[in-house]
């Protein structure tokens, strides 16, 4: 029972901590870098800050005029998966435990913009090479971004577990066993 209390503080952590660095850097984001749109270089031209609002999803996917709500509701679903994930999650599996949480926490926290505001989700790290920027992002973004990428590594190496399994022969049967 301690390794799964261990596991809850861990993935509890993680979720109460990227919420708190994203809602804490998108409240100093929207007071600091006005007006919208003007770039605040940190590293040059390859990392500055940006305040932006995005109405869509990832990658500026929109959806049109109700896609606040659609993505309010496909958020609540995922996080409802995902949280169905966290709890057949072995006992000390911290990488999987920690992969859950930071998707979740991420989902959370533009969860949190979607529901205050229909200005959309405070958008603000861009980082690029001239004209070539990656899609201006925020903490949460990261938690998912870093936390999918995390659990993909995690489900593709259970996969390859399972099929080794399956296709190691079986074990040899002792004859005390048997009788």
């Amino acid at each position: 029972m301690e390794r799964r209390r261990s596991d809850l503080v861990l993935f509890w952590g993680i979720v109460a901590g990227i919420i708190a660095g994203d809602l804490i850097t998108k409240r100093i984001a929207a007071a600091q870098l006005v007006p919208r749109y003007v770039a605040h270089p940190v590293i040059g031209d390859w990392v500055q800050l940006r305040l932006v609002y995005n109405q869509g999803a990832a990658f500026g996917i929109y959806l049109g005029e109700y896609s606040r709500w659609i993505f309010v509701g496909l958020t609540v679903v995922a996080v409802a998966l995902l949280g169905r994930m966290v709890r057949h999650t072995a006992p000390g599996d911290w990488m999987r435990t920690t992969a859950l949480a930071m998707v979740i926490g991420g989902a959370l926290g533009n969860l949190v913009d979607r529901l205050r505001s229909a200005q959309g989700v405070v958008d603000f790290i861009d980082v690029g090479i001239g004209a070539h920027r990656w899609p201006t992002f925020n903490v949460a973004d990261m938690g998912v971004s870093v936390g999918a990428v995390l659990l993909a590594v995690v489900l593709w190496q259970e996969d390859e577990a399972a099929s080794r399994a399956r296709a190691a022969p079986p074990a040899p049967v002792s004859p005390e066993r048997s009788m």
